[in-house]
């Protein structure tokens, strides 16, 4: 039964008993220390680790046809911007993907939208720097006749704004969402795991309170140990299936909007309710190679057979795709040294129960 409850995915408010996840919870660890805090309080420890993500790239969509144009090709419904003209707008972001008509990752994406005070709503969208021209070019695929504007947005920077420790998460010291010209302040849709998306043309540093500059490896380590793949290494375009790589456990997919690129598989999955391979969080212990695990090495089991594969990491932290049934035993990694990695496998606390 236990084999059973990981096969199903896990969809919200569907009927039946529950089962927990859970294998062993990913550690928490302090993400910025030491001096050099800025904001309110410049003698203050620091509470928030921020991180300036060069390798994200937006792109901003706009005009009367953005908003059905951008549905068609996503595979979740659109923020909702504030009104017009109001003082601060909140801004309300979502995640979702880009997929293949064969239903496979194209690439992954949050968007944020805009109030606009003088035309129809717009919005940003926050991909990989290195799909950027991709995407670019499957909007203008799509795009056709259609009122729509689509533009690289190289003035604005993407940060990601996490707790420094677990003891600021409860929000000792708050931030408040905000959209006001060059800033747009919004909390991470993913998952309250991933703290605050800030976009800003100025010092990110200056905008959070008791901000310290993180180093961005720490911020790849924080996410692979929570489970939330980001880019092209994680989801390899034309490669990386949606609800394998925990698309609905990211709030990152509707199964109630219309139709959009590549829905049949998705849709289809679902209904058939069972997943049988993830994306899991992955610790790697003993003598790592110099350049790293390679992406795409197979996992095994104690007996030889097949779990999996390993997706990619920071360090001795990563994401593997493996068969759900088979994570609870010894696993391994075999390396071209002739040598072996233990992989330990955990599930992040955040993700839903799974029904039976």
């Amino acid at each position: 039964m236990a084999a059973a409850a990981l096969l199903r995915g896990a969809v919200p408010g569907r009927g039946g008993p529950a089962r927990c996840w859970r294998l062993r919870a990913a550690p928490e660890r302090r993400l910025a220390q030491g001096a050099g805090c800025q904001g309110d309080d410049p003698g203050g420890a620091a509470a928030w680790a921020c991180f300036q993500l060069a390798e994200r790239a937006l792109v901003r969509v706009r005009g009367p046809d953005s908003a059905p144009f951008l549905l068609g090709l996503l595979t979740n419904e659109l923020p909702c911007p504030g009104p017009a003209g109001a003082a601060a707008p909140p801004v309300r972001a979502r995640y979702a993907h880009f997929l293949t008509v064969q239903g496979r990752t194209l690439c992954d994406v949050l968007l944020y939208g805009l109030s606009e005070l003088d035309e129809a709503p717009a919005f940003l969208l926050e991909c990989d720097s290195a799909v950027l021209g991709a995407l670019q070019g499957h909007l203008a695929l799509y795009k056709i006749r259609r009122k729509v504007k689509v533009e690289p947005c190289p003035e604005l920077r993407v940060w990601a704004i996490l707790p420094s420790s677990p003891e600021e998460a409860g929000g000792a010291v708050p931030l408040w969402e905000q959209a006001n010209g060059a800033t747009i302040l919004t909390r991470d849709p993913r998952t309250a795991r991933m703290g605050w998306r800030l976009l800003t043309q100025d010092e990110g540093l200056a905008l959070v309170p008791r901000g310290q500059l993180g180093d961005l490896r720490d911020y790849h380590r924080h996410r692979y140990r929570q489970g939330v793949p980001e880019g092209i290494r994680d989801l390899p375009p034309g490669v990386a299936l949606p609800l394998e790589s925990n698309l609905a456990f990211m709030n990152g997919v509707s199964f109630t909007k219309g139709c959009y690129i590549g829905q049949e598989l998705t849709a289809r999955t679902h209904h058939m309710g069972v997943i049988r391979k993830r994306l899991f969080p992955v610790q790697l212990s003993g003598p790592l190679p110099a350049s790293g695990i390679t992406p795409g090495t197979t996992v095994l089991m104690e007996s030889g057979q097949v779990a999996g594969k390993y997706r990619a990491g920071q360090g001795d932290v990563g994401l593997a795709l493996l068969r759900s049934e088979k994570i609870r035993g010894p696993l391994h990694i075999r390396t071209s040294e002739s040598g072996q990695v233990a992989v330990t496998v955990s599930v992040p606390d955040w993700w839903p129960m799974a029904t039976k």
